[in-house]
């Protein structure tokens, strides 16, 4: 008898020992799987719910503004989903580390099934923004997303570009069915009018020369701001309350209510569009739908 229950107690032990072992293995199984990342099969397991009227799949003639919010520090996850609900044809990112972008976009496809071209307009290399080794710090700056391909980029870096380097990204791709000249800019932040000023003369000259134009980005000016006079010249942005005189009750696109986020049409009709504040970035998701061509 006290054979038996030294036997018992011993597998009893034994039991005990070997579901720590699986408890251990299976936390590091699921710690490889993050460490993995967005290509993993079980990717989904990280995703965020979408809301029950989110959009399957990419919505033709929908464009997006957003700037990410950097160093926020906010998951890719997180991004892919806002994205990912209004599902736009072309979407203009700023303040966009390379490595973020590439995360995203595995996401936007591992995840929800959209599937879209990359092109970056990385204007700095900044490990403190973007991580990386020191001798390859990540790129900083723009990206453009696109269902359909894209062609003939170009990447400029404005002459001044006030306390921090800033450009603006151009490619040609289709939308409704017609090619149509994309750009996406951030302008020098905070109180230098005089900068930005001249950052709108650069890019109203590229916007110009093309017919149809959609022009993206963080211009950080509201619309009755005069550095922003050459680009109302050529373009009007998607919220027809958002003009310079300030007539309308403008939408802001930013956690301190001010308009800084436009998509500005040259050629172009806009539809319907939205501003969708987010936990994720201090600047709201900014949509149009365009009218068929």
């Amino acid at each position: 008898m006290e054979t038996s229950d030294a036997m018992r107690t011993h597998l009893e032990e034994a039991k005990v020992f070997g579901r720590g072992t699986w408890l251990i293995a299976g936390a590091m199984t699921l710690a490889c799987m993050v460490l993995v990342g967005p290509s993993a099969p079980s990717a989904a397991l990280f995703a965020r719910s979408l809301p029950a009227e989110a959009v399957r799949d990419v919505v033709p003639n929908r464009v997006m503004t957003w700037n990410l919010c950097n160093p926020c520090k906010e998951g890719n996850v997180d991004r892919a989903a806002d994205i990912a609900t209004y599902a736009p044809q072309v979407i203009g990112l700023q303040e966009a580390c390379v490595r973020d972008v590439e995360r995203i976009r595995d996401y936007l496809e591992g995840v929800y099934g959209l599937v879209y071209h990359v092109e970056y307009g990385a204007v700095l290399e900044h490990r403190g923004r973007c991580g990386g080794m020191p001798w390859n710090p990540g790129g900083f700056g723009q990206a453009i997303l696109s269902a359909a391909p894209m062609t003939d980029r170009v990447k400029t870096e404005y002459p001044d570009g006030g306390s921090e380097d800033r450009g603006y990204l151009a490619v040609t791709t289709e939308v409704g069915g017609k090619p149509v000249r994309v750009f996406n800019t951030h302008l020098a932040q905070r109180r230098q009018e005089s900068v930005r000023a001249h950052q709108v003369e650069v890019l109203a000259e590229d916007v110009a020369r093309h017919e149809r134009a959609i022009v993206l980005g963080d211009f950080n000016a509201v619309p009755d701001a005069p550095e922003l006079a050459d680009m109302w010249a050529l373009a009007a942005d998607v919220d027809p309350e958002c003009r310079p005189s300030l007539v309308g009750a403008c939408k802001p696109t930013t956690d301190w209510q001010s308009k800084f986020d436009y998509v500005f049409l040259r050629g172009i009709t806009p539809r319907e569009h939205g501003v969708h504040p987010t936990t994720i970035s201090d600047h709201h998701l900014v949509h149009t739908d365009l009218a068929p061509s």
